[in-house]
């Protein structure tokens, strides 16, 4: 039972950072409803609960297969509504309102509720209409262009700082700090999470670093973008690498002394024009040993070191092993749950759930009777 227990959440289903949103929610205890169309149940086959999807960014919440463009389905979610505390959505502004499920309607319906809107641009400014993705909203943040090495042009880090970092967790920061605040007013709110908003936000410290003339404008010739040779990966003689961030001067003094560089006669840490060529030795170096010849040497030290894993080796790592960072449900490896909680722990209560599979169960579960359940499925707006 997690910290979040007892909270309902009803998610329209969408893909990336509101699932992960909603998935952060389920972790922590909250019961999870993903609404699926009714149109996905069966379109692969019949499904088999023993068998649950891969997707386990689905994991955590059960699902009801409805058809939104029936009335009777838009009303059964109003139903649910009303018995909601959390609503996520993720679709372009606008579509919510289209279907009869806008914000409007929801809070007519329950004024405690928090409706979460999730979306790229926001609900409003030029580009909001406008379709998108991660790159996208990173790039527009000013998030975008300072990731990369010197001379080369901007690399987008997968999709972790616009959907899920910028996104789907800073959506279940707010819908958590809406809860605390409607449990003392008595009142929802709307929540407009905008992925744009939220890689700014991720990028405040380089702006306090820029405003304090310790950041430049040159991609890859700063201390945290593989401009500093004490900050970076190196490749290892077996083609692995490792990373280094040995910052502060005592951690710079060990990495000196673990490379056998200690008492030369090298210029300084921070001396910025000495940096590509302190890198250019600090490679060499690196390359003369295999990467677990160097986690020999500076594993548990003070160097700031780790060996650069891949995702089929993180898990088996020692220290992430023993930490139950990842672990396994219906024979699939994923991230465990996070953060920890000392009394209320969060878990992955169930595997991801085909469109539909707990349709009935939720519904007269959250006050529905079985009448008006069998009216919805002879109406075709539930499946």
């Amino acid at each position: 039972m997690g910290p979040l227990a007892g909270i309902k959440v009803v998610e329209l289903a969408g893909i990336g950072p509101g699932p992960y949103g909603a998935m952060l929610l389920a972790d922590l205890g909250a019961d999870v409803v993903r609404i699926d169309r009714s149109s996905g149940v069966g379109a692969m086959g019949p499904a088999d609960p023993s068998t649950p999807p891969s997707d386990v960014l689905s994991r955590g919440r059960r699902s009801v297969a409805v058809d939104l463009k029936h009335p009777d389905g838009v009303a059964a979610v109003l139903e649910l509504v009303a018995e909601a505390d959390v609503l996520v959505e993720g679709f372009r502004p606008g579509v919510m309102e289209r279907l009869g499920l806008g914000p409007d309607v929801c809070l007519e319906r329950n004024p405690k509720l928090v409706y979460a809107r999730m979306t790229g641009w926001g609900q409003e400014g030029p580009y909001a209409p406008a379709a998108g993705h991660d790159i996208n909203y990173i790039a527009l943040a000013g998030a975008l262009e300072p990731l990369g090495r010197a001379g080369q042009q901007p690399t987008p880090p997968i999709n972790l700082v616009g959907d899920f970092g910028g996104g789907g967790m800073l959506l279940a920061f707010g819908v958590c700090a809406a809860l605390v605040e409607a449990g003392r007013s008595g009142q929802g709110q709307v929540i407009d999470a905008a992925m744009v908003d939220g890689a700014a936000s991720l990028m405040t410290m380089i702006w306090a670093f820029k405003h304090m003339g310790i950041w430049g404008p040159e991609r890859g010739t700063n201390m945290l973008d593989t401009g500093a040779h004490f900050y970076d990966t190196y490749e290892t003689s077996d083609g692995r690498y490792v990373s280094i961030g040995s910052i502060e001067p005592q951690f710079y003094a060990e990495l000196l002394r673990l490379t056998g560089l200690e008492g030369e006669d090298l210029p300084r840490q921070m001396d910025k024009d000495a940096w590509p060529t302190l890198k250019e030795r600090f490679a060499a170096i690196f390359r003369q040993k295999t990467r677990d010849e160097w986690c020999e040497i500076m594993e548990h030290t003070d160097v700031c070191f780790a060996p650069v894993l891949t995702m089929d080796e993180a898990p088996t790592h020692p220290h992430i092993a023993e930490r139950g960072t990842f672990t396994e449900v219906a024979g699939l490896v994923q991230p465990a749950p996070a953060p920890r909680f000392s009394r209320t722990p969060g878990e992955i209560r169930r595997p991801p759930a085909h469109a539909g599979q707990h349709t009935d169960e939720v519904l007269a579960e959250w006050g529905m009777s079985a009448d008006r359940i069998a009216a919805l499925r002879e109406a075709g707006a539930i499946a």
